[in-house]
């Protein structure tokens, strides 16, 4: 059997028009009802190697055959999908190896909706029409309902972007005339006439309706305590590649390692400003090298307890000030471009993430669900952890 290390080595993602590969091993394809009930009960024992050295860790073990059973990039010509192609049973038996722990609790990784929250200055704000009980003639029923009158549900919130959220131009737009819309780009080589070819067309290639049901094993980095000492990252403070590494193996997570289909969830403490006015108008976030490194690596999806997942310096949204050091030229949301038009990497907004890190739940499973709504750029999402 591979190392766990090799086993996670992934190459850059890049299109191909060719076959989602999955590789095989004899991890792979252990035998008989052992093999079906590796993840849930550990009821094989461990083979011994050959050397008789003790048996492998039930969960390293499990691991490695997850990778071995799980697609990686090159993603074939015409996907619409990302990362989120590695969604299937090598990563629902990460998740059923948390999920069958006797004392495994659920998290909720979501805030509560409502239009007190604070809101996206990039969307137009929730509007909740509460109606009155009504009742139905001849009959006992009352019932109760409201509507939507008003904002972008899928943008406010705890929220989910698809794939079409972000495109980019060739060069960049100085705000002078029409933008040049057509001329934009998009994840797959798409381009607007393919994706968005009227200004009132919805989505017509990577909408939110692609992405499918995220089942997988997650990690919590608990960049507050290891970069902030235990107070919340300043505005504008890039959590780095390195800053990535050096968390993995403070929390003992190094050896495992980051493996295709993961989802990363980073703790930086900007969440203690939720409903304060201070909280939308700025933020630490992911560092460009970061998303390039997560990218690779095949992660599904990126979440921090941000508004942005990107850094935001004080005064950047208002021309105030310019973006974090490090980000490329003419890219201030260089994250978004990279997850969402580079690597197919979904984002999470406005997780919720301080119960999982105040228990120190560095692994879990982690499910989330985004509507099905055709053409949409993004979906609120109720995210749990179950570790």
């Amino acid at each position: 059997m591979k190392s766990l290390r090799q086993a996670t080595a992934r190459p850059a993602v890049a299109l191909a028009a060719r076959p989602i590969p999955i590789r095989k091993s004899a991890a792979a394809r252990l035998s008989g009802a052992c093999a079906a009930f590796l993840a849930l009960a550990w009821g094989c024992e461990a083979p011994r190697q050959q050397n008789g050295e003790e048996p492998v860790d039930p969960q390293a073990r499990i691991w490695a055959a997850s990778v071995e059973i799980t697609p990686t990039g090159p993603w074939p010509q015409g996907d619409q999908r990302g990362n989120a192609n590695t969604q299937g049973p090598g990563t629902w038996m990460r998740c059923a190896f948390h999920m069958s722990k006797a004392d495994a609790k659920v998290y909720e990784l979501s805030h509560e909706r409502s239009m007190s929250m604070p809101q996206s200055p990039f969307s137009p704000p929730l509007e909740y029409v509460y109606r009155p009980t009504v009742g139905i003639p001849y009959t006992a029923h009352a019932f109760n309902g409201e509507h939507l009158a008003g904002g972008e549900p899928g943008a406010q919130g705890t929220q989910m972007d698809a794939l079409g959220h972000f495109a980019w131009l060739p060069e960049p737009w100085l705000g002078e005339g029409e933008l040049p819309a057509e001329a934009a780009m998009y994840y797959g080589g798409y381009s607007q006439s393919e994706v968005k070819p009227t200004p009132d067309s919805p989505l017509l290639k990577l909408g939110m309706e692609q992405a499918p049901p995220l089942v997988t094993s997650a990690l919590l980095l608990d960049a507050r305590a290891h970069l902030g000492g235990g107070e919340p990252l300043p505005p504008g403070q890039t959590i780095t590649a390195a800053d990535i590494d050096a968390m993995l193996a403070a929390q003992g997570l190094a050896e495992r390692g980051i493996l295709p289909g993961d989802v990363v969830y980073i703790y930086t403490g900007w969440s203690d400003n939720w409903n304060q006015p201070s909280y939308y108008a700025m933020g630490p976030g992911l560092g460009y090298d970061a998303a390039k490194m997560l990218g690779d690596k095949g992660v599904v999806l990126v979440a921090l307890d941000n508004p942005f997942t990107d850094p935001a310096n004080d005064g950047q949204l208002t021309g105030q000030a310019g973006p974090p050091e490090g980000t490329p030229e003419g890219l201030p949301f260089a994250i978004h471009h990279h997850n969402l038009t580079q690597s197919g990497v979904h984002n999470i907004q406005n997780a919720n993430l301080a119960e999982l890190a105040a228990d120190q739940v560095w692994e879990s499973c982690t499910i989330i669900l985004p509507l099905r709504s055709a053409g949409a750029s993004g979906s609120p999402v109720r995210p749990i952890a179950i570790g």
